[in-house]
């Protein structure tokens, strides 16, 4: 028997044995290798999965060396942003508080700029006031020196008159700082006998002051002088028709000298006449007589009337004032009066008869 066989493709005779010798060689063979391969690829394996462990730890390692510097980088420009954030804040800061500070020198410099315009301002104010008080003072100086001068002359010019008009006369005027009026005028007869004294007062100002006629009667007692005479350009709303006795004084307006003068130095020379015609009588009465209707004598009573006027206008400014207190207060202790009988009043509407009288509060009080 034959251990051929006849290949169906190439038609080829194989024997079987043979075949199958080398079948089972080459399975063998293949068996050997795969044996080997598997231990190969199982070493390889091994190898492989040692190499992956060792990659793969290396892999880690690397990682986590990259994550921790990509994080370190993270931090780094995290600081770095922090750094330029704080460089800018700084700077910002640094801009503000320059801007603060530039502010403040121009502020100040404004203020001292300011201040200092400002007292250029008021020296400039205090020269221009300075120099209208200055002209001012040299105005009111210029218009005194005026008023002054203006009466220095009326009484120059009623001094000369009275020397001209009456030569016999003793005019006599009164220095400047001395107490007294502005000119004494003695009147004398033509034999040269005192008949008296008149005294004159010049005024030449705007305004009439009844402060006048009290000094002139105080200088009329102490140079125990007889007729007091004012001469003004400007007379009390009391006098209308240019001259009139006024308070005790004869006042008139300069072009009245003349006549006033006359009419009164013929007085005093009548009244002396009369005197001196008396004088024969020596006797004590007589001389009281003569004292008593003498002008010295009519001058204390005018005095004493006077201060006991002036006590009269006290007291009776004093009563008003008083008279005023007392209504003031009489007014007020009604309203005390009237308000507690409303309380009293109200509360015993309340509380009824329970409310105890009080007396003065009662209709049948006495």
């Amino acid at each position: 028997m034959t251990n051929n066989i006849k290949c169906p493709n190439c038609g080829e005779e194989i024997e079987i044995s043979e075949a199958l010798s080398a079948t089972i060689k080459e399975q063998m063979g293949k068996s050997l290798r795969d044996e080997g391969f598997r231990e190969a690829e199982k070493k390889y394996k091994s190898e492989a999965a040692e190499e992956s462990k060792v990659l793969k730890e290396e892999l880690e390692f690397k990682s986590k060396k990259l994550d921790e510097a990509r994080e370190a980088e993270r931090l780094l420009r995290q600081e770095k942003l922090k750094l330029e954030d704080e460089k800018k804040s700084f700077e910002l800061e640094k801009q503000k508080q320059l801007d603060i500070e530039r502010e403040k020198i121009r502020q100040q410099t404004l203020f001292e700029a300011s201040d200092a315009h400002r007292l250029k301002d008021l020296e400039k104010e205090k020269m221009i006031n300075d120099l209208k008080k200055s002209l001012e003072d040299a105005q009111l100086k210029a218009s005194q020196s005026s008023q002054q001068l203006q009466g220095e002359v009326q009484e120059l010019d009623l001094e000369s008159y009275l020397q001209t008009s009456f030569p016999s006369d003793e005019v006599n005027p009164v220095g400047k700082g001395v107490r007294g009026a502005d000119i004494s005028h003695v009147v004398r007869t033509n034999l040269g006998t005192v008949c008296g004294v008149i005294l004159w007062e010049s005024k030449r100002t705007k305004a009439w002051m009844d402060d006048w006629t009290t000094k002139l009667k105080d200088d009329l007692r102490a140079s125990k002088a007889n007729v007091p005479v004012i001469i003004t350009s400007v007379l009390p709303k009391e006098v209308k028709s240019g001259f009139g006795f006024f308070q005790g004084v004869w006042v008139a307006e300069p072009k009245y000298i003349q006549p006033l003068a006359e009419i009164l130095r013929k007085n005093l020379i009548d009244v002396a006449r009369e005197k001196h015609n008396g004088q024969d009588r020596g006797t004590k009465a007589d001389m009281i007589y003569t004292y008593l209707t003498s002008d010295a004598f009519v001058q204390q009573i005018q005095s004493i009337i006077e201060v006991h006027q002036s006590m009269q206008l006290q007291v009776q400014k004093e009563r008003a004032a008083f008279e005023k207190i007392w209504k003031e207060r009489e007014a007020q202790a009604s309203r005390i009066i009237m308000s507690t009988a409303g309380i009293y009043g109200s509360i015993q509407g309340v509380a009824g008869q329970s409310m105890p009288p009080v007396k003065g509060l009662d209709l049948l009080d006495p």
